[in-house]
């Protein structure tokens, strides 16, 4: 099942808040290299690089934290930066988004931004721009980032995110209805090749897995669940985490090391196991395994994603702050 949560935004009426929800996608005006010769003497994308780099240097994980936080952004309201607006009713304190981060880094490379061209570049860009550069420094390659989002006046007052034991039915639809088809969601998925799971989002699996009592039959592999088990106790370390790419070597690394980890029946979350079993994607992650162009293909659905809902032209404004609007 998603994870609906419900946010009240004062002074909006609920017929605005729906007929805003259901405008429709405005990406026309997207384009690779909107920002060029659009801030003075300095390089927007550059600018955007250099401050995510020297982050990275200090802190490997934003590669995963950037990947869920453009993740968790577009697929709210589409790609226009309300998960960074702090208020009484944002986004942030949602519990899908309680552990979501890189939301420094975002204001990092925003402050550099205003110093150089202010009132130029978007959030919603930044977010973009940021998390194409994490995946490239990860070795993910570095796919051309479409430019010219604006930025949302409100937080989503809906919260509806695909969770952890999601059927693979369901996820189809729910990436469908963003216009993305079921190669994307095999690929965008594995985006967790980078990333970490807390023991209270697959723990079930372990112990009591559809109060069965028991593990979940797919965890075959005895040494694996007993591994898990010990990084996870039943009465306790909820709040532990867990690589959801197996290959350690790789956890790191944006490759095809988590389509070839759930190949062998080593996926942490239910949806992530499932994809490598269910006849209406297991094909798709086999394909996945044994070609080469991950970077490339990953690259492509990532670009698809950043067209999710976008505010261009004149809707939506240019933020002096994330945090905040004008």
């Amino acid at each position: 099942m998603s994870t609906k949560i419900p946010l009240r935004l004062h002074g909006l009426p609920t017929i605005i808040i729906l007929l805003l929800s259901l405008a429709p996608p405005s990406s026309g005006a997207l384009e690779v290299g909107f920002y060029k010769g659009k801030c003075g003497f300095g390089d927007v994308e550059s600018i955007v690089q250099g401050v995510v780099t020297a982050a990275l240097k200090r802190d490997r994980t934003l590669v995963a934290a950037l990947l869920r936080l453009h993740f968790h952004d577009c697929f709210v309201s589409g790609c226009d930066a309300s998960l960074l607006l702090d208020g009484s009713n944002s986004e942030k304190d949602a519990p899908p988004n309680l552990t979501v981060r890189g939301y420094d880094l975002i204001d990092a490379v925003k402050i550099q931004l205003e110093k150089t061209c202010p009132g130029v570049v978007s959030c919603a860009d930044i977010i973009a721009m940021a998390t194409r550069d994490v995946v490239n420094w990860a070795g993910g390659g570095r796919y051309n980032v479409e430019t010219g989002r604006r930025d949302a006046f409100q937080p989503a007052n809906i919260i509806d995110l695909p969770g952890p034991s999601i059927s693979v039915k369901d996820s189809i639809a729910v990436f469908s209805k963003r216009n993305l088809s079921v190669t994307d969601m095999v690929y965008l998925l594995g985006g967790h090749t980078v990333g970490e799971s807390q023991c209270i989002f697959f723990k079930d699996r372990l112990y009591n897995y559809k109060n069965t009592g028991g593990p979940d039959p797919t965890i075959d592999d005895p040494f694996f669940l007993n591994d898990l088990q010990t990084q996870c106790p039943e009465d306790s370390g909820d709040e532990n985490t867990v690589f959801l790419d197996q290959n350690r070597m790789s956890s790191f690394i944006v490759d095809n090391s988590f389509h070839r980890q759930i190949s062998r029946q080593r996926g942490i979350l239910e949806i992530d196991q499932q994809l490598a079993l269910d006849p209406l994607t297991k094909d798709l992650v086999s394909n996945v395994v044994f070609r080469s162009d991950f970077g490339f293909k990953f690259g492509q659905a990532m670009i698809k994603m950043g067209r999710i809902q976008v505010l261009t032209g004149s809707l939506g404004e240019i933020r002096s702050t994330c945090a905040a609007v004008n």
